[in-house]
């Protein structure tokens, strides 16, 4: 029913083979510490470098041969460039010969607008001024460019040098009439100036009356006000004599008690006349502050009596403090002791439990050999 004696294919034993090789071969390189490099296969590499240089060798022939074929096409391409232009100046060559032989440049309608001779051949643009060619918008006959204009401008310099003649005598006339005018102008000025003197003489001759007659009213009026100020002063000492005697003998000086009552009610006073208090009224205040002193005392003792109250209750609160401490210490070691105890019973079960994990569950111990089987390929 199954087939178990087929020959096997030579095609796949060899391919298992080759792998086989292979593999024992990345083996021996990888596994190998002096020339294994960590996670690279260095003959591989090499192979990929040749590989590239191999392919860099054939890029570089092909980039040649281009650039040879590049070249021919260049010299092949400026042959014929060369050919195209020399056939090029052939045929202007020739249709520049037919041009002068059958096409002259006076047998062409436009020959007017560029014939050299063209002025030699056209008329003026006006004969005589009164030419009929010369209308209003041919712009030949202008103001001042008329034929005559040779006799016209001697007209005009005559008459220019005529008008420059009577402006020289204009001028020189004018000069004389400044000149006469300037000297009259200074003999007046001469004029005005001894008259400003003597008038400067009479001001300053006025002037020293005037200082003079002041002089004597200041000095006048000076005395009148020293006596004036004599009079003031007389008449301030007797006004200060008057005060002080009054002063002296007035009711703020001699301090009497009835000037300083008021208006307004029995209790009350004129601050800036009352001069103090009699000695029933300082009886009466030091009568008050006497009892306002024995009151702040029964104070101060009410408040020592409850001061020494509050200590008592605060020793009484620091004793139950410290016997709750105790109590409270005494509560902690019993429970330290519990607590003791139940970690021992605890550390007597885990030695128990791991001697029954090492003598009862873990007796099958790994060997070398499973260890050994690890890092045995290189996938």
């Amino acid at each position: 029913m199954y087939k178990l004696d087929l020959p096997l294919d030579l095609k796949e034993v060899a391919a298992i083979e080759r792998r086989r090789n292979r593999e024992q071969q990345r083996q021996s390189r990888i596994f190998n510490a002096k020339v294994r490099t960590m996670g690279v296969d260095v003959e591989v590499l090499k192979c990929q470098v040749e590989e590239r240089k191999l392919a860099e060798r054939k890029e570089k022939a092909r980039e040649e041969s281009f650039d040879a074929d590049r070249v021919q096409s260049d010299k092949v391409a400026q042959i014929l460039e060369a050919e195209q232009n020399r056939f090029a100046r052939s045929i202007n060559k020739k249709v520049q010969e037919f041009r002068e032989q059958v096409q002259p440049p006076e047998t062409r309608l436009e020959f007017d607008l560029y014939d050299p001779q063209a002025l030699k051949k056209d008329k003026p643009a006006r004969v005589s001024d009164d030419d009929p060619r010369c209308g209003p918008a041919s712009l030949q006959k202008l103001a001042g460019e008329d034929l005559n204009k040779e006799e016209r401008q001697k007209g005009q310099q005559e008459l220019t040098r005529k008008w420059l003649t009577d402006q020289r005598k204009e001028k020189e006339r004018n000069q004389a009439q400044s000149k006469y005018a300037d000297n009259l102008f200074d003999k007046k000025r001469m004029e005005l100036d001894e008259r400003a003197l003597h008038l400067a003489r009479m001001e300053e001759d006025c002037r020293k009356a005037i200082n003079l007659a002041t002089e004597n009213f200041n000095k006048a009026q000076a005395a009148e006000a020293a006596e004036r100020q004599r009079l003031q002063r007389q008449q301030e000492e007797d006004d200060n004599f008057a005060e002080i005697y009054n002063h002296l003998t007035g009711d703020i000086l001699t301090e009497n008690p009835a000037q300083a009552a008021s208006g307004f009610g029995p209790d009350r006073v004129v601050p800036d006349r009352w001069k103090g208090m009699s000695p029933q009224q300082l009886e009466v205040i030091r009568h008050g502050q006497e009892l306002q002193r024995q009151e702040k005392q029964r104070s101060k003792e009410q408040a020592r009596q409850l001061e020494e109250e509050w200590d008592k209750q605060r020793n009484l609160v620091a004793r139950a403090g410290m016997v709750l401490e105790q109590e409270e210490g005494c509560l902690r070691k019993e429970l330290r002791k519990g607590l003791d105890s139940y970690n021992e019973q605890l550390s007597r079960e885990q030695k128990a439990h791991l001697q029954y994990l090492e003598k009862e569950v873990y007796t099958n111990k790994p060997t070398a050999q499973y260890f050994c089987q690890f890092n045995t390929t290189t996938r």
